[in-house]
């Protein structure tokens, strides 16, 4: 029997379920997941928090505690987050020592609200940190233009870090160079860069949803060609990038004193389009030490039906190159599209946040009525 997941994690490829519940936690979910699908960590955000809030009555007991508590709406909605992240860190800290700190990482997110506020957020990302109280736990802090001091100020401080939302190559250099600065501010306050991990989490699907609206417009056979290939060639111009810097002498140093890669992870790698392989956001960005965070579906597809050809990437950069050149070719500016796909981005999650804080407000004032 082939067992795909078995071949990706064997190409260096770190799987992480994104999603997260306590249901999934109370019944063992999580764990057979590590167990029986390669699981080695998990990536949280405000939209997977509110539906699993809206399901089943596995948080009604620490709401009516919350309540009697009085805690005001934003301390609740940290606390119920942190128990779940606290739970399945517990959950994979078998990996975590088996790996050496590499994975069995579960991350929390640093209030979306907070994502052009620098000092908020950096103020948010260490409260987090000292909340959940894990060493296995990533702090998610925006790659926005006001998040990336607070990556380098966490990271300073000795926090790991996953960098969320990052759409355009010349915004992922910039949190590259914020995690190194980072790493050379921890060093300089004897901190042990052993211990401080960091991913950096690049979006995929997102890419081909925006251009492949516009090539649609567009209907020639010249932008038929290119439907849902600008996702994975950006991707893969990212890594080529991330190659770039651990070749570099500034990062040798690092390196030398003890200081961890910081990792591309792919994510948002559910396939929108039903015409698309649904593995596609997987297979074809298989990398040594890269993770793909997955929905249940996506990894579930893979295991039934995935093909992992080894190095999807190595080879790819002028191929992809040429996508991006094509596109412009077209009228399709990738500027313009990463622009937008981040303004967006930063939107939709500060909109789940706010359902997610509306779902919270209703089960605290629901509460023992």
């Amino acid at each position: 029997m082939s067992d795909p997941l078995a071949d990706l994690s064997a190409q260096d490829v770190s799987i992480w379920l994104d999603d997260i519940s306590r249901e999934r936690l109370r019944t063992g979910n999580l764990g057979d997941l590590v167990a029986d699908k390669h699981v080695v960590g998990v990536t949280s955000n405000p939209t997977i928090f509110q539906k699993a809030l809206e399901k089943g009555d596995a948080y009604d007991e620490q709401v009516r505690e919350l309540k009697t508590r009085g805690i005001d709406l934003d301390q609740a909605i940290r606390e119920l987050m942190a128990h779940d992240i606290r739970w399945a860190c517990d959950v994979l800290k078998p990996v975590y020592d088996r790996t050496d700190g590499k994975d069995g990482r579960v991350s929390i997110e640093v209030d979306p609200r907070l994502a052009h506020d620098t000092d908020r957020t950096s103020a948010e990302a260490k409260a987090l940190w000292w909340l959940v109280d894990r060493p296995n736990v990533m702090i998610k802090i925006p790659a926005s233009i006001e998040g990336l001091p607070a990556i380098t100020a966490a990271t300073a401080l000795g926090i790991s870090v996953n960098v969320t939302l990052i759409f355009g190559l010349d915004r992922y250099d910039a949190v590259m160079d914020a995690y190194l600065t980072g790493l050379e501010q921890a060093k300089e306050a004897g901190i042990d860069l052993s211990t401080i991990r960091s991913v950096a989490s690049f979006f995929v699907s997102r890419v081909d949803t925006e251009i492949d609206k516009r090539l649609g417009k567009l209907g020639s056979d010249e932008a038929k060609a290119l439907l849902g290939k600008a996702g994975i060639a950006n991707a893969r111009l990212a890594y080529e990038r991330y190659e770039k810097v651990i070749a570099s002498d500034r990062w040798a140093a690092l390196e030398a004193a003890g200081a961890h890669v910081q990792r591309p992870l792919w994510a948002s790698t559910g396939v929108k389009d039903p015409a698309y392989d649904d593995t596609m956001y997987v297979v074809d960005l298989a990398a040594p030490n890269t993770v793909n965070t997955m929905p249940e579906a996506t990894l579930n597809a893979v295991a039934d039906h995935g093909v992992v050809h080894g190095n999807a990437i190595a080879g790819t950069y002028e191929a992809s190159r040429k996508v991006i050149d094509d596109l412009a070719a077209l009228g399709i500016g990738y500027d313009d599209v990463i622009e937008i796909l981040e303004t967006e981005g930063v939107q939709k999650f500060e909109d789940s946040y706010a359902q997610l804080a509306d779902s919270v407000a209703g089960q605290l004032a629901a509460a023992g009525k």
